[in-house]
C-alpha cells in the first residue's frame, strides 16, 4: 500500500494536477455517495473497499466530501463490517503509526445498511443514510453524486437495478448524476446478455452504466493506445505486410482452488477469453480513432469485433486438467473447458490472413498474461539466422510488467555468429518507486469522472458474444469435448500443433529473464 502519511494538503494537490491533465476538464465537486452492494462478499473486500482506501490516500476521493455505504443482506452493524476488511486495506504488521491513522479515518466514512436485494424496504433505508449524508454535506437536493457499485452476481442485477430506480435516485437533475458499475461476466451467451441489457437499459440511460472489465484498468493494457499511436516506428509495420501472428495469453500455474462450481458454470472461454483476452484483443487490431473521446475509441473497438470471420472448429483446442471433476462441486460430467486456444480472423485490408490466437487456461506450468506480436522472416536472410527464431515484441501484462523487443544480434566475440537478445523495458527497473495502480482503482475513478472510455459499450458486448456464442453452444450441447492434460504442464499437445499450423515459429535456446532490481 506504500508507506507515510499523505496529509490534507497533499491528497488535494495530487488530486488537482490529475483532474488539470484532462484538456477542458471541470473538476467534479460536491457530495459524493459510494454504495458497495454486496458489501460482505468476497469481492467487496478484497477488491472494491481496497480500490476505494488507495483512492483515498491518493486524494481522490476526500473525507469532506465522500461518504461510503455498504449494502448486503448479511445482518452486521457499521464496526462489523469494518473490522470485516480491514485487513484488506493495510496487510502486515509494520504499518506505520501514521498509516493506522489514515486506515480509521478512511473506516469512519463507512457506514453499513442491511436489507434484501428484491425488496423496497432495505433500499429505502439506504436512500435515506444517503440522504441524511447529503443534508449533513448542506448539499442541495439533486445536485450530488450517487455511484452504486455492483458487487453482486449478475442474477441479481434487474431487482437491484429496480430498487435503485424507484428509490434511490437524485430526485432532480441540478448537475448531479447518479451511476451504476456492473461486473462482467454480462449474461452467459448473446441472447441472455441481451435480456439482460434490455431489463437493465428500461431503467437506465447508456450513459449511466459502466460495465466493468478489470483488464481495461491494468496500465500494460492501458499503455497499448499510446504505444500505437504515438510511436512513429510502430505504425508502418502494424500490419499484414510485416505480422505473422499475434498472441494473447493468459495462463495461471492453480486450478479452480474450491470454485469449481462457480467455474463449471462459465468455463475459461466465457470466463477469460470471450471477455479480458476480447478487449486486449480489440486494442491491439482497431484503427486509429479520430481523437481520445471514449466514443471514439469504443466506435473503433465496435468495427473490430464485427469483422470477426466465424470461428472455424479446426482453429480451436479444448482441454481440461485431470482432477478438475475431483471437486464435489464439479459435476462428473462435466464438458467445461479449463484451457481453451482459439484463432480469431479479421476480415480487413489490415489483417487479413494474419492470425490472432487467445489462449488461456488453468493449472498450467507457469503464470502469466502477455502479448506476443511476432513478425515475419527478414526476407534475403544472409546471416542464416531464421532457425532461432523471429523478432517478437512482447507486452508482459503480469506479472512483473514489462515490454520488450526480441532480436537478432551479433554475439559478443571474434566470430560473426547471431543470437538472439531483447531490448527491455521492465517497469520495476525503469520506474523504481513508483507504484502502478490496481485496475479497479483506475476504473472507480474513470467512473466517478465519468469516462467511460475503459467500459464496455452495449453495442460492444453484443458484438463480443456474437463471436463466441455459436462456439459455446456447440460446448454446452456436448458436440465439442475438452482433451485431459496434465496439471502443471503447457496443456494439450494439440495447442502447440494448432500454433504451428497458425504460423507461430517457437524460439529455440531463448529464455526472458527479467531484470533484478
Amino acid at each position: 500500500m506504500g508507506s507515510g502519511c499523505w496529509t490534507i494538503e497533499k491528497r488535494s494537490n495530487l488530486r488537482n494536477e490529475f483532474l488539470s491533465r484532462e484538456s477542458g476538464s471541470v473538476p467534479e465537486t460536491g457530495c459524493l455517495s459510494l454504495v458497495v452492494l454486496g458489501a460482505s462478499g468476497d469481492l467487496a473486500k478484497k477488491k472494491t473497499f481496497p480500490a476505494l482506501f488507495n483512492l483515498y490516500r491518493q486524494g481522490f476521493l476526500l473525507s469532506n466530501e465522500v461518504h461510503i455505504f455498504g449494502y448486503a443482506r448479511t445482518k452486521i452493524s457499521d464496526d462489523e463490517l469494518r473490522n470485516r476488511i480491514r485487513g484488506f486495506l493495510i496487510q502486515g504488521k509494520g504499518a506505520s503509526d501514521e498509516q493506522l491513522e489514515e486506515l480509521s479515518k478512511f473506516l469512519q466514512l463507512i457506514k453499513y445498511v442491511s436489507g434484501s436485494y428484491d425488496s423496497a424496504e432495505g433500499f429505502q433505508l439506504l436512500d435515506k443514510e444517503i440522504s441524511e449524508h447529503e443534508v449533513s454535506k448542506k448539499t442541495i437536493e439533486g445536485s450530488s453524486r450517487r455511484l452504486f457499485y455492483f458487487a453482486l452476481p449478475p442474477s441479481v442485477y434487474p431487482s437491484v437495478c429496480k430498487m435503485i430506480k424507484n428509490y434511490c435516485m437524485n430526485k432532480s437533475d441540478l448537475g448531479g448524476w447518479t451511476r451504476i458499475v456492473v461486473e462482467k461476466p454480462f449474461g452467459k451467451d448473446l441472447d441472455s446478455s441481451e435480456k439482460l441489457s434490455d431489463q437493465i437499459g428500461e431503467l437506465f440511460e447508456e450513459p449511466q452504466i459502466y460495465r466493468i472489465d478489470h483488464y481495461l484498468g491494468k496500465e500494460l493494457v492501458q499503455n497499448l493506445l499510446v504505444l500505437r499511436f504515438a510511436n512513429r516506428f510502430f505504425m508502418p509495420l502494424w500490419n499484414r505486410d510485416n505480422i505473422d501472428n499475434v498472441q494473447i495469453v493468459f495462463r495461471e500455474d492453480f486450478g479452480t482452488e474450491g470454485r469449481g462450481g462457480y467455474f463449471d458454470e462459465y468455463g475459461i472461454i466465457r470466463d477469460i477469453i470471450q471477455n479480458h483476452l476480447l478487449q486486449v484483443f480489440c486494442l491491439v487490431a482497431m484503427e486509429k480513432p479520430g481523437s481520445l473521446k471514449p466514443e471514439r475509441i469504443r466506435d473503433e473497438k465496435v468495427k473490430v469485433l464485427q469483422s470477426v470471420l466465424p470461428i472455424k472448429d479446426e482453429e480451436v483446442v479444448l482441454g481440461q486438467y485431470d482432477g478438475y471433476k475431483d471437486d464435489p462441486t464439479v459435476p462428473d460430467n462435466s464438458n467445461t473447458p479449463t484451457f481453451a486456444t482459439v484463432v480469431l480472423r479479421i476480415h480487413s485490408e489490415r489483417w487479413e490472413g494474419v492470425p490472432f490466437i487467445l489462449k488461456a487456461g488453468k493449472a498450467l506450468n507457469s503464470r502469466k498474461a502477455e502479448i506476443r506480436v511476432q513478425f515475419k522472416d527478414v526476407p534475403g536472410d544472409i546471416f542464416k539466422c531464421q532457425k532461432q527464431g523471429r523478432n517478437e515484441f512482447v507486452i508482459r501484462l503480469q506479472p512483473k510488467e514489462a515490454m520488450y523487443m526480441k532480436l537478432t544480434v551479433k554475439q559478443p566475440g571474434l566470430e560473426m555468429s547471431t543470437v538472439q537478445s531483447e531490448l527491455d523495458l521492465s517497469y520495476g527497473q525503469r520506474y523504481q518507486g513508483l507504484t502502478i495502480p490496481e485496475a479497479y482503482e483506475r476504473l472507480i475513478l474513470d467512473t466517478i469522472r465519468g469516462d467511460q472510455q475503459h467500459f464496455v459499450r452495449r453495442d460492444e458486448l453484443k458484438a463480443a458474444w456474437e463471436i463466441f456464442t455459436p462456439l459455446l453452444h456447440r460446448i454446452d450441447n456436448g458436440e465439442l469435448k475438452p482433451t485431459l492434460y496434465q496439471p502443471g504442464s503447457r496443456g494439450p499437445e494439440e495447442a502447440d500443433q494448432l500454433l504451428e499450423r497458425s504460423g507461430y515459429v517457437q524460439t529455440h535456446g531463448y529464455i526472458w529473464i527479467p531484470p533484478t532490481l
